[in-house]
């Protein structure tokens, strides 16, 4: 007797998907109905969704880089004002 099982012990509520084989069903047609179970449960998404999930920067982090960027776009704005800015290459169509 054949089973087919996945347990998905990475993702928050543990869903196990498991077919058994039916009287004189073919190895592939269960292949395919335990596809069919995998894709339907949304296991594999919901890990594909986790693949290259970052965590949140810190409230002290975010703040050291909000006030990194105010500090770059005072010192542009005084160059501005001066004229000594770097002449910007127009970019054309491309």
């Amino acid at each position: 007797m054949s089973t087919y099982a996945i347990l998905s012990p990475m993702s928050a509520p543990n869903v196990n998907v498991e077919v058994q084989k039916t009287g004189n069903e073919s190895s592939l047609s269960l292949l395919r109905r335990f596809t069919k179970r995998v894709q339907s449960s949304g296991v594999l998404m919901r890990k594909r969704g986790l693949r290259y999930k970052t965590r949140n920067l810190s409230t002290l982090k975010r703040k050291m880089a909000t006030l990194k960027y105010i500090e770059r776009r005072a010192e542009r704005e005084k160059l501005a004002k001066l004229g000594k800015l770097p002449v910007e290459k127009k970019r054309g169509r491309r």
